[in-house]
This record gives structure tokens, C-alpha cells and sequence, in this order.
């Protein structure tokens, strides 16, 4: 995972500071590319401890087209909670209520399952894009199970993309106010060769320390399970990224962070049993050899 060190390192030599809708400001890049050989070993970073569940549960939440937090909520995940947490809370101030605090909010969502219905969607995220993308006369495209029917049945297609820019959604809101951002991950797209499976991202816009490390593992997960459901191996897993960035409140935590010596890469082990990419639970997945350094905190941008 050197490449990630050096991405880090790149945008604190040769980026420019710029502002940002978060108000934060950024240390910015623009243009990069990663790739990992999934052959190698499953690229989850060694310099910092990454919260591998989070990442397991995600993609499988957005793999089912959900885009309610409910489910990520009940098995202990907050990474989205922020979002519709904003939107409920501007609601009320403008309505002169007083609002939950975000952690009563959150259990509301746990035990109550109409409050998590009304308050508790995203907008328009992955999970839409993904399995319910509105076509004509508004019947959903189930974009994921067509690049598992084009894997195997059309494998050398140029065309087995899944498309997240949906420009009709990109000012969505969620009851009248600002909803989660229109997607970073924009487009990627399969390509088999020498029964291998490989998979290009391209990320429009990357938090490179929160965010980042989520994401390539993800889409690697991602391509292995796709592999696996269609009789491929795993090929490489390619990031291509637009604006690539380093939020200001992250800049002790890069430098921490490259400060660390890189690990060897774990192994990730994939239940064989399943055939089926909608298939897989949480309990399909084992990691094992992951030696990380200690996690470094640091507040996500909203």
C-alpha cells in the first residue's frame, strides 16, 4: 500500500489550497491512479487500522439498493449518519422544535421503525443507482445484475459499466433540504481477460485520509465477489480519481500517518459456497494475517 503513502504525499508536495463546499478547505490535487493486483494480497491499508466491518456492511447495504440508514444503524454502523441526521435536524430548527441530539436520533432509528422510514433515508445514493436506476416510463434498471449477466455471457464487452452520475438526481433533496452529495464514485466499469476480473473506479472527487482507504478496499471486495460469482479470478482493481484532497483538520493525522512503515497485505477469503452476488451476508467474508498500525481519528467532513 506504498502507492497510497505516496498519493498522500504528492497532494501535500504539489497540491493547491483551495475552499470547499464544507467550508473546511482542502489541499487539493487533480488527477491520479492506483492500481492493485488482487492476486497479491487484498489492499487494506497497514499504516492505520481500517474498520473493515463498516466496510463489509456497506457494500452489501448498497449491493441490496437500500438507501435507508436503518439497516447500517442496527448492525452498529455510522457512517452515513450524518446526512439524514442534517436534514432532520434543519427541519426542526426551522419548524421552532427542539431536535433530537445526533446519538438520540440515531436510537430513535434502532428502535423505532417508522421514525426510521420518515427520517432516515439518504436521498438518492448508491443503492438506487445501482439496482433502481428510473429508466423509461419510470421502470427501475438493475444496472448491477446486468454486468453480472454481461460478465458471463458477453465478456468482452466495452460496455459492462455501472453508472452512479445520474444528472437527473444530482439536486435531489430530502424533504426540501440538502440530501448526501451527488455520488463521488461516478462510473466503473468490468473487464475480463485470461479469466481474470478486473475493475476501473472512477472517483470524481476523494477525501484521501477517511475516505479513500474505504473505497479501494471496497471495490476490491467488490471485484472479488464478482468474480467469484461469474468463474473468474481476480484481476486488478484500478482507482482513477479526479479531485483528490486532504482536508485541513487532516493534516496532523497524514502526517502520523506517513510516518508509518507499510505492513504486508492480509489475505481476504470469500465463503465459495456462494454463487449468487446478492447472495452474501456478513459472516461470507474472513480476513486473515491484517496487522495493522493503531487507528488515527479524525472528523468526517459534512
Amino acid at each position: 500500500m506504498k502507492q497510497y503513502l505516496d498519493l498522500l504525499q504528492t497532494i501535500v508536495d504539489k497540491g493547491n489550497d483551495r475552499e470547499d463546499r464544507t467550508g473546511i478547505g482542502t489541499r487539493s490535487y487533480f488527477g491520479a491512479q492506483l492500481r492493485f493486483d488482487l492476486s497479491k494480497g487484498f489492499p487494506l491499508l497497514t499504516t492505520k487500522k481500517v474498520y473493515l466491518r463498516a466496510i463489509i456492511h456497506e457494500l452489501l447495504w448498497m449491493l441490496d439498493g437500500d438507501t435507508n440508514i436503518k439497516y447500517l444503524v442496527d448492525n452498529n454502523v455510522h457512517i452515513w449518519d450524518d446526512w439524514p441526521y442534517a436534514v432532520y435536524h434543519d427541519i426542526l430548527k426551522d419548524k421552532g422544535e427542539t431536535p433530537l441530539t445526533q446519538e438520540e436520533f440515531i436510537n430513535k432509528i434502532k428502535e423505532d421503525d417508522s421514525f426510521a422510514k420518515e427520517w432516515g433515508d439518504i436521498g438518492p445514493g448508491y443503492g438506487k443507482q445501482w439496482r433502481r436506476w428510473p429508466g423509461p416510463d419510470n421502470k427501475a434498471i438493475d444496472q448491477i445484475s446486468m454486468v453480472v449477466d454481461q460478465i458471463k455471457n458477453n465478456p468482452y464487452s466495452r460496455r459492462i459499466i455501472v453508472s452512479g452520475w445520474n444528472v437527473a438526481d444530482i439536486q435531489t433533496l430530502v424533504k426540501g433540504k440538502r440530501s448526501a452529495p451527488p455520488l463521488c464514485h461516478t462510473i466503473f466499469q468490468f473487464y475480463v481477460m485470461k479469466g481474470r476480473l478486473s475493475c476501473q473506479l472512477y472517483q470524481r472527487s476523494a477525501d484521501v485520509f477517511l475516505g479513500v482507504p474505504f473505497n479501494i478496499a471496497s471495490y476490491s471486495l467488490l471485484t472479488m465477489m464478482m468474480a467469484q460469482i461469474t468463474g473468474l479470478k481476480p484481476g486488478e482493481f484500478i482507482h482513477t480519481f479526479g479531485d483528490v484532497h486532504i482536508y485541513n483538520n487532516h493534516m496532523e493525522q497524514v502526517k502520523l500517518q506517513l510516518s508509518r512503515e507499510p505492513k504486508i497485505s492480509p489475505t481476504m477469503k470469500l465463503n465459495p459456497k456462494v454463487k449468487d452476488i446478492f447472495g452474501f451476508k456478513y459472516e461470507d467474508f474472513t480476513l486473515e494475517n491484517y496487522n495493522p498500525h493503531p487507528a488515527i481519528k479524525a472528523q468526517i467532513a459534512v
